[in-house]
């Protein structure tokens, strides 16, 4: 049996369908209507025989076939990408000044600039190390070009997945039998802060902050002395502490929204956006591939 083949502007449709979520934010990207990308879509699942997506009233949801066929599909798009600038003879030049939480530097940036520095090795990156509380403001104001944050409006950049948040404590000193507890906390206006406070109240359990500071490394100083607990990202969490739950006497903690926030004054910067596009196409294949 033979397949028809599978042409590349399907291939690009599909992506950007998964990565805007819905075909309404995918259409001005394509510079289509949604009855054009509606009808790639259809051309494709056709040519595979198979459905590739969930269609809903507001989000589109990858089937299996459809997680099957994203990897390939954004493997295909990068190797045409990088053909046609090989004999287009471009080359993309310029400077990124990208901000990352200390806490989402090693797990998610990583992956992505390794992805990213090979292929565009002329692009100089500026990278500077905040809590979100403060790399928000600077993308606003222009002073960063584009940054990973754990968003506090549901409008504020491109969602790419949910990090879950523990509480986190050491076993050497087991401080979450202390009554009122002591817990180490990030700055005032932090969303790990609000999470964390929130979750005591509704316990009803008495606690006393003992320690503040916007650093991740000084959160994890402080378990490890057995000052405090904290809440802290999962993907933070030093494996040599103790993640603790219900029969430790804590509470579950609202996750974090992770997104890729840009500013406006970067729009039409093409190191920019190219590293905008790889960083929604990394990190959320995580959760969708």
């Amino acid at each position: 049996m033979t397949f028809p083949d599978l042409q590349v502007d399907w291939l690009k449709c599909f992506v950007t369908v998964v990565d805007a979520g819905s075909l309404s934010s995918a259409a001005p990207q394509m510079h289509r209507s949604q009855s054009a990308v509606s009808m790639q879509l259809k051309k494709l699942e056709a040519a595979l025989g198979r459905q590739v997506l969930l269609r809903g009233p507001r989000q589109h949801q990858l089937t299996p076939d459809g997680q099957l066929l994203l990897g390939y599909a954004r493997r295909i798009l990068d190797l045409h990408a990088e053909t046609q600038a090989a004999f287009r003879g471009e080359e993309l030049t310029g400077r990124v000044r990208l901000g990352v939480p200390d806490d989402y530097a090693a797990a998610y940036l990583t992956p992505a600039l390794k992805r990213f520095a090979p292929r565009h090795g002329t692009v100089e990156i500026e990278l500077d190390c905040e809590q979100s509380t403060s790399l928000i403001p600077r993308v606003e104001c222009g002073d960063l070009d584009l940054a990973l944050i754990s968003r506090d409006h549901a409008r504020r950049g491109t969602w790419l997945f949910s990090e879950p948040m523990v509480w986190v404590g050491s076993p050497q000193f087991e401080v979450w039998r202390r009554d009122p507890l002591p817990i180490a906390v990030y700055e005032t206006t932090s969303l790990a802060r609000a999470s964390a406070v929130q979750s005591l109240g509704l316990q009803g359990r008495r606690y006393r902050v003992v320690y503040n500071s916007s650093s991740l490394a000084g959160q994890i100083a402080a378990v490890e002395s057995g000052l405090a607990v904290a809440a802290l990202t999962r993907c933070s969490a030093p494996a040599h502490l103790h993640i603790l739950g219900s029969a430790h006497g804590l509470g579950p903690l609202e996750p974090m929204e992770v997104a890729a926030y840009r500013s406006r004054a970067s729009r039409g910067a093409k190191a920019v956006d190219s590293l905008y596009r790889l960083l929604i196409q990394t990190l959320r294949s995580a959760e969708t591939a």
